[in-house]
């Protein structure tokens, strides 16, 4: 039997949070208010200067190189007790395979994410066997925006087993499963696919989310991970928000339910509305954590094991 992801520990008072720029570039006024809170929850923090805020003329945090060694530093120092990705983007996937997660694995920490991050949650449930935390950035912090979620990710760092209650949705499938929660960003699970970082989706609950795709994008993406198999092995689906969905000048023609209803094997538990994608409705949920999920009519509840 494959091993279980490890999960890191809980974090105490004063303990290190690094805050690391592993994709694309930040705007240094958008940090401010995630550092405060940060601070008010009793962590100390380090942003890393080579990383985050610092404007290269280009898409990028850094280079790659520089990417790559911040979050090294961060992986290998005893010290840091989470990292932080301060936003995703794209630029994971250039620098995941150069990353070292030797003495990572010895001394496991949450890193936290999400979006172009979804990779590195996979690389890390797929080959290093440590579980990660799917939850808002440093930009989710701002006080301009609905800070409420962020609640779900301080108890989580606090150590807290996870919870969730959500309304029923007409286009549901009803059933009852228990498994390993996986998933993300819809684009960076379908760009997993043949690569060292592909999850085994055998037996766990996936989620899925986007933003700013087309119908037809989001068709191909799925029709993806059904060619690959994903879609006969997985036990459920959790379908998040999908944020700015396009439709081109010849309508594509199917709605979100449908589209996914054409993919998912007949019977397979689902639920759609899930607060997880990028908008402030944005729950923590732990990657490589045993869940029970239960989507009945009257309500859908998941719960940490």
């Amino acid at each position: 039997m494959p091993s279980k992801p490890v999960q890191p520990a809980a974090l105490k008072k004063n303990d290190l949070i690094a805050m690391i720029g592993p994709s694309g570039y930040l705007d240094p006024g958008k940090i401010t208010d995630c550092l405060q809170t940060l601070q008010q929850w009793g962590y100390q923090v380090m942003v890393d200067p080579e990383t985050v805020g610092v404007y290269r003329g280009n898409y990028f945090a850094g280079s790659d190189l520089e990417r790559t060694e911040a979050m090294q530093r961060a992986l290998d120092n005893p010290d840091v007790k989470a990292i932080l990705c301060a936003r995703g983007g794209y630029g994971m996937s250039r620098i995941i395979d150069q990353l070292d997660f030797k003495k990572f694995k010895k001394h496991p920490k949450w890193i936290i994410g999400f979006s172009d991050i979804t990779l590195l949650h996979l690389h890390l449930n797929r080959r290093v066997k440590i579980s990660s935390l799917h939850a808002p950035m440093a930009a989710a912090f701002m006080k301009s925006e609905d800070t409420s979620y962020l609640l779900y990710l301080q108890k989580a760092l606090k150590g807290s087993l996870s919870q969730y209650k959500f309304s029923p949705q007409p286009d549901n499938n009803t059933g009852h499963v228990t498994g390993e929660l996986i998933g993300g960003n819809l684009c960076l699970l379908a760009h997993s696919v043949g690569s060292p970082s592909e999850p085994d989706v055998k037996g766990k609950i996936l989620f899925i989310e986007d933003v700013g795709e087309h119908f037809y994008t989001i068709d191909r993406f799925l029709w993806q991970l059904k060619r690959a198999g994903w879609m006969d092995k997985i036990a459920a689906l959790l379908v998040g928000d999908f944020s700015t969905t396009k439709d081109t000048t010849q309508p594509f023609g199917k709605s979100m339910e449908q589209i996914i209803k054409d993919v998912i094997p007949q019977g397979l538990p689902v639920a759609f509305h899930i607060p997880v994608g990028h908008q402030p409705a944005n729950i923590t949920l732990k990657c490589g954590v045993q869940y029970d999920l239960n989507i009945g009519k009257k309500s859908v509840i998941l719960k940490e094991k």
